[in-house]
């Protein structure tokens, strides 16, 4: 599709604009995603290179132009603020040095050595001299790589409290030189409580979020390295590291074609990315329209209609799933109905069937999630200027140009960021798939127990609870990772709610 002039885009029509807006959208998707890749990552690592650099230039500085007690500071951290009387500073840092020394000779220097094998001495069971068998307890994998990881961590942590301490040391040695006084133990408190206090209130919560967040998506990369699975269970047996090799079993075509994990991947992203674009479209679509017909002037028992579709929401989601599994199975309430109504003479595989079983879980997913998006376009609707109404219908507007023109566009700009979320949460949406279909109908063509209805995200849980292959199953999280991120990224970037967060057109 060419692009067109101005002056034709502005000939069109409100649905020619959209489609062609749409369409031109989806054509150029290709080149903005190698775009990020090729323009925006790489820009943001001469960002990271110039942050280094400033950070060599500033204990550069210090080791050249500091005085004794702030090259003191650069073997033993907080000398120089204990020297200068900052006493809750350089206590701090001084511990803080304390703990990592005897953290490395007691514990980290032992896991970071066995890092690069993953352990050498497998578990084994021999028979003592009266002729009971004895477990010698070997190596355990996971443990060497996770807690080689964590001293990784603590090192860098270490550099960057290293850096800070000098910073901080030739900071304090150049207000002392300009003849001013240092901050006093009680004025640091008192600053963690007033100045600095949205520091000390995030505090925990990013202690939190690196500890149940950050760390393991970062072991789940390190996993994605090894042959961890079925035949690899630590401790009676080791895994190690084999390079690339479980990602040339997605996108390299001959191992691919022998694991069938590059073809299972590419059919199962294919049903990834359409059921979130319909479930996600057609529950924002539907569900504004419902939303509509409620408000709309002239319609009766306005709150019975909100309530009713409000108390479907009160019925825990995975409860109407389970149900809904039961009565659409080939023996279910709705197959007998049909028979016994003489509709039917053999039952309809609603969830059996791979491609109707598609299309149910979308019209499933239609019922379940309108009244979750009438309730969140409802509040939006009624802030809607009636003045913008009033002007279309003075100029000849009908409601459907009305919708077209004034409605939608202004519920697009403003719930924008609402579909990115919800789109890249259909893509890993499990609760709808699992509960219902399970992925099944299964196929010989998949691999291991993938089925045809499988997400990627229904897919990865079968690989770990029961494929058992841990390495393949980070690899798949890592692909879901970039995909879903690149493409929000791109997405709310050129969103109208991000190019003119000031006005709305």
């Amino acid at each position: 599709m060419q692009k067109v002039s101005e002056l034709d885009y502005l000939r069109m029509t409100g649905r020619q604009k959209f489609c062609y807006r749409f369409v031109l959208f989806f054509q150029n998707f290709p080149v903005l995603f190698l775009n990020f890749f090729r323009v925006k990552i790489p820009q943001w690592f001469i960002r990271q290179g110039r942050k280094i650099a400033d950070i060599g230039l500033t204990i550069g500085r210090a080791m050249k132009y500091g005085d004794w007690k702030t090259r003191t500071s650069f073997v033993v951290f907080g000398f120089s603020q204990l020297a200068r009387k900052q006493w809750l500073r350089g206590v701090m840092q001084l511990v803080f040095e304390v703990l990592f020394i005897l953290y490395m000779a007691l514990f980290g220097a032992q896991y970071l050595g066995l890092l690069g094998s993953l352990g050498t001495v497998e578990t084994t069971s021999v028979k003592d001299e009266y002729g009971f068998e004895v477990k010698i307890v070997g190596d355990n994998s996971l443990l060497i790589l996770l807690y080689g990881l964590l001293t990784i961590l603590f090192i860098l942590v270490f550099a960057y409290v290293w850096y800070k301490n000098i910073k901080s040391a030739y900071i304090s040695q150049e207000i002392c030189e300009a003849g001013q006084k240092l901050e006093t133990a009680k004025q640091d408190m008192a600053s963690l409580l007033d100045g600095q206090y949205h520091k000390t209130l995030l505090g925990i919560p990013l202690a939190g979020l690196t500890i149940f967040t950050i760390i393991p998506i970062i072991f789940m990369i390190f996993v994605a390295f090894t042959n961890y699975d079925a035949g690899h269970q630590p401790p009676e047996k080791l895994f190690t590291w084999i390079g690339w090799d479980n990602f040339a079993k997605v996108f390299n075509g001959e191992m691919a074609k022998a694991s069938k994990f590059g073809y299972t991947f590419a059919m199962l992203l294919m049903w990834t990315v359409i059921w979130a674009f319909f479930a996600t479209f057609s529950n924002y679509i539907l569900g504004m329209i419902v939303s509509i017909i409620i408000n709309k002037k002239g319609i009766r028992l306005k709150k019975l209609w909100r309530t009713v579709l409000v108390m479907t929401i009160a019925v825990p989601q995975f409860v109407s799933l389970l149900l809904m599994s039961q009565m659409l199975a080939d023996g279910g309430a709705i197959n007998e109905l049909l028979r016994s109504w003489g509709l039917i003479d053999t039952p309809i595989k609603f969830l059996s069937d791979a491609t109707i079983a598609k299309v149910t879980i979308i019209v499933v997913n239609i019922w379940i999630g309108i009244p979750y998006t009438m309730l969140i376009t409802t509040g939006i609707l009624m802030n809607i200027p009636e003045d913008l109404y009033e002007s279309a219908r003075i100029d000849g507007a009908g409601p459907v140009k009305a919708f077209f023109k004034i409605t939608l566009p202004y519920m697009l700009h403003v719930t924008a960021p609402y579909l990115i979320t919800q789109f890249i949460g259909n893509l890993n949406n499990f609760n709808v798939i699992f509960l219902l279909t399970g992925g099944t109908p299964t196929s010989s063509d998949f691999a291991g127990s993938a089925g045809k209805t499988d997400l990627l995200i229904t897919w990865l849980y079968k690989m770990v609870m029961q494929d058992k292959a841990y390495g393949m199953a980070s690899v798949i999280s890592i692909l879901m990772f970039v995909i879903t991120a690149v493409v929000s990224l791109i997405v709310y970037n050129r969103s109208g709610s991000v190019k003119n967060e000031e006005e709305f057109m």
